[in-house]
């Protein structure tokens, strides 16, 4: 059998409505190409002002491996006076920042109190002397009457061995008695022994006296003593500099107490001074006597080496002194902050260019490199960092000119046109 298949006529607007979809379609795809390649060109091919950017020229030189830590200016001499007596402010002479010489006057303490302590002790130690004086009398009066009984008893011993005597001839004679002679030796025997007693007596009084005047004389020249250091004292209370310098601070209290040892001004030499840095306990571990410092005051930077680091760690701080290099540098300022920078490591000769944003940190990153008005990508290695420099490895030379700014907007680009 056969199959008879007729034509469909189709409608008119079918026809255009197919027509305008293809039209879209095309056109839609041509606008894709479009877009993909200006984009695959920008990727490849931009441009930036040159007011835009900062550059630096790769270099050769020492590049430092630093670590950061705060710094505080302070003179390298400054003098305390603390009260030698117990006082009160009387006056001020010169206030805090006044500029003052050796011998001038700072200021005035009122030591009527310590004045009349003073006269005490000068009354007591004239007592005490009198003292001495009286027990020398007493020893020597009381070392000529025993002296003086001695001798009687002497003479009394004398006249007893002559009356043994004439008893014991009275016995031969037939004229005495045995009774006379053993009296008369019995007296003389009492008699030696009241001497023997005596001289004891004189040796012991003298020992005790002589102790009792050297105690006594002990205690004058504690006394004479004190009251030469109180002396001192009054004398040095006429609170002077001793040395040229600024009143870095002054007690301005007048009428207030003070007492012994109390500070009562500062005084700091302004010729010299010295930098006190503060680290994270972190880096107690690289930190170390001798090692270099650099000390940044805005953009000039001066060098020295920590010389002290202190013992103790505060809040997990651990503070150091800085010996600076140059001590009188005209920037120094009392308790000025400063950003210190420890130098851990130094690498020598090596290619380097000023550090700037376009460096992360990362150890293999891409750079701009500026020749002929362009700039292209680069990848380098990264090695030692500051915050003055960047060590470059690789894939520069001295002299080239590198892009130091931000380039993030630009990472897909492999060419940029620098533009006036």
């Amino acid at each position: 059998s056969k199959l008879l298949i007729m034509d469909t006529v189709l409608p008119e607007q079918i026809i255009v409505k197919r027509k305008r979809n293809i039209t879209i379609s095309i056109l839609a795809t041509i606008l894709v190409l479009l877009v993909g390649v200006w984009l695959l060109r920008f990727s490849f091919k931009s441009s930036i002002k040159k007011s835009a950017i900062t550059t630096a020229v790769v270099g050769k030189g020492n590049i430092e491996n630093t670590i950061n830590a705060s710094g505080e200016v302070l003179p390298e001499f400054e003098e305390t006076i603390t009260s030698p007596i117990n006082a009160s402010v009387q006056k001020v002479i010169m206030d805090a920042g006044s500029k003052v010489k050796a011998g001038e006057s700072i200021l005035t303490l009122d030591k009527s109190a310590s004045q009349t302590e003073f006269e005490k002790l000068k009354f007591q130690l004239e007592s005490k002397r009198n003292y001495i004086k009286k027990l020398k009398l007493e020893l020597d009066k009381s070392f000529y009457d025993i002296k003086s009984n001695n001798d009687i008893k002497q003479l009394k011993i004398n006249s007893l061995e002559a009356d043994v005597e004439n008893a014991n001839r009275l016995l031969k004679a037939g004229g005495g008695t045995r009774e006379n002679v053993e009296q008369a030796e019995l007296n003389l025997k009492v008699a030696k022994l009241e001497k023997q007693q005596l001289e004891n007596e004189i040796k012991s009084k003298q020992q005790t006296m002589q102790v009792e005047m050297k105690e006594a004389e002990i205690a004058a020249d504690i006394q004479e003593n004190d009251q030469h250091e109180l002396e001192r004292k009054l004398k040095l209370a006429n609170i002077v500099a001793s040395r040229s310098g600024v009143v870095t601070w002054v007690n301005k209290n007048i009428g207030s107490t003070i007492r012994e040892g109390e500070s009562l001004a500062r005084i700091a030499d302004l010729g010299s001074f010295k930098v006190v840095g503060s680290i994270s306990d972190n880096y107690i571990d690289q930190l170390h006597d001798g090692m270099t410092a650099v000390i940044r005051i805005n953009e000039t930077q001066m060098r020295g080496i920590v010389a002290n680091i202190y013992p103790s760690i505060q809040n997990g701080i651990v503070s150091f002194e800085i010996t600076l290099n140059e001590r009188n540098n005209k920037f120094f300022r009392p308790n000025m902050k400063v950003d210190v920078f420890l130098v851990t490591s130094i690498h020598r000769d090596v290619l380097r260019v000023n550090n700037g944003a376009a460096f992360k940190g990362s150890s293999v990153q891409d750079i701009f490199v500026v020749s002929n008005g362009k700039a292209e990508r680069r990848t380098v290695h990264i090695g030692m960092t500051n915050f003055d420099y960047v060590e470059i490895k690789d894939n520069v030379q001295p002299g080239d000119v590198i892009i130091t700014s931000d380039m993030s907007e630009y990472k897909n680009a492999k060419e940029i046109t620098i533009a006036d």
